[in-house]
């Protein structure tokens, strides 16, 4: 297995860019790619994760002291590794039949084997690994020739690279049910967001004319610039797309630092995982103190919101392009009259100059219920370790705020032969108690359901308050 950060420790290479040799071709291979932030990884188990169409299983080996990543294949019968352990030697175990794998994908001990016989040395016994590397709080992948990995150079946001401890940095991600490359004509369109994200994190009253300026492209992404920006006073605004699955939003004024970052990693046609990032740099430090007292799991329910404002008709507009001819038809499928639009045209610009398809030949699958696309359960909660902690905890407050709401109820006619239940304080007591821990489960029981679902009518689409026109 090769760990890029301990290559990089014994030799240096020329650094390469992703995508491949082939200057008319951008192969999706030939790229890192971020699979998980670290502080949702769990150590002391697999977790599988599908990357290009491929499945790999991603553990910790306590050996190398590095996070390894294997085609989720047993060579023996093809059972899925990440249905097994890590055992107690600290080796990846099969769940069929307890075949071991050390971090390099090597075959340790095969248990069906009589004693003496060498089957596990055998090439045919080993796993396919793949490189993997931490950088910026996430673990990343290369699943291409892994003689490049060593070379290609690793997508990171360059801002942050700067050293600086004041970067304040939210976070979050989803499997979302739509393409990587839609996801990214999405976020790199800023002009949608007083309409598709009106009262959660737009408004309609601010939008307005956008003219964007593409200033610099090429084989590996391009560099543009907002001639008009959102609000007034900022002092520059600018766009980065660094192919085939980064890009960031940079905003920059007198009073703060603040960037939009987007990370779309393609599972599999029709499917990403996105990761964004919202780091903050703020002249007062005052700004920072708030940002970092809101828990993790509580910025998540409302991000989660604001994914699911455009995640039902971005699964539908995906299909009805190729139904229209797919990206090589773009500018006939979409009418794109204004500047505004300039990021989203270069976008398939590069992706029909370069062939840069991640799924060349393939087609999306049936469209499915809304219902299903707003589920947040399996897309999130059970991969993000802040979210699933906080679910398990709001269960048993709710388990026992029903519990005691119940119990009270049911303990008044056994006070009234103990009691005076006239009096004003057993009565306050016996009317306040079940209904505090009564009013508790409600709310507990409304916020365990946004770890589950979505909203099935958008904010935007909510009747307006008086004078909120």
């Amino acid at each position: 297995m090769l760990d890029i950060n301990q290559t990089l420790e014994k030799e240096t290479t020329e650094e390469i860019l992703p995508g491949g040799s082939d200057p008319y071709t951008f192969d999706w291979q030939e790229a890192w790619y971020p699979v998980h932030y670290l502080e949702d990884l769990d150590k002391s188990k697999p977790t599988p994760f599908t990357l290009l169409g491929k499945d790999i299983v991603i553990w910790w080996e306590q050996k190398s002291q590095s996070w390894q990543a294997f085609i989720d294949e047993c060579p023996h019968r093809l059972a899925p590794l990440s249905e097994g352990r890590i055992n107690e030697d600290g080796l990846l175990e099969c769940p069929y039949h307890g075949w071991t794998f050390s971090g390099d994908g090597s075959c340790q001990h095969i248990p069906q084997q009589p004693q003496g016989g060498q089957a596990q040395t055998s090439k045919r016994a080993c796993v396919a690994s793949y490189p993997t590397t931490e950088c910026q709080g996430m673990l990343f992948v290369y699943i291409g020739n892994s003689d490049n990995a060593v070379k290609t150079k690793i997508p990171v946001v360059e801002p942050l690279q700067d050293g600086s401890d004041d970067w304040v940095v939210m976070n979050t991600f989803r499997d979302v049910p739509y393409d990587a490359l839609t996801l990214l004509e999405n976020i790199l369109d800023p002009s949608h967001v007083a309409y598709t994200h009106h009262q959660t994190v737009g408004n309609r009253k601010n939008a307005a004319p956008l003219e964007l300026e593409v200033v610099k492209s090429d084989k590996h992404g391009f560099k543009g610039v907002w001639h008009q920006g959102i609000k007034p006073g900022q002092s520059e605004i600018s766009t980065t797309f660094v192919a085939p699955s980064l890009m960031w939003h940079d905003i920059n004024s007198e009073k703060a630092r603040i960037l939009t970052v987007v990370y779309a990693t393609p599972i599999r046609k029709g499917e990403c995982r996105l990761f964004a990032r919202f780091p903050f740099k703020f002249a007062s430090k005052l700004p920072s103190i708030f940002i970092k007292l809101r828990p993790r799991w509580y910025n998540h329910l409302g991000q989660n919101g604001v994914l699911e404002d455009d995640q039902i008709f971005l699964h539908y507009q995906e299909r009805y392009l190729q139904a229209k001819g797919g990206s090589p038809n773009f500018a006939k499928a979409f009418y794109l009259p204004t500047k505004a639009d300039s990021f989203v045209f270069e976008l398939h610009q590069l992706r029909n100059n370069y062939n840069a398809e991640p799924f060349p030949g393939e087609a999306f699958s049936p469209a499915i219920p809304k219902e299903q696309l707003l589920e947040r359960y399996y897309s999130h909660t059970t991969k993000c370790a802040s979210c699933r902690k906080a679910l398990k905890n709001i269960q048993k407050l709710k388990f026992w705020s029903g519990v005691i709401a119940g119990v009270s109820l049911a303990s008044y006619p056994l006070l009234s032969l103990f009691l005076d239940i006239q009096s004003i304080p057993v009565l306050f007591l016996e009317t306040v108690t079940p209904l505090a821990f009564g009013a508790a489960w409600l709310a507990l029981n409304n916020l365990q359901k946004q770890f589950y679902e979505g909203r099935i009518i958008p904010p935007r689409n909510l009747p307006e308050k008086v004078g909120s026109k």
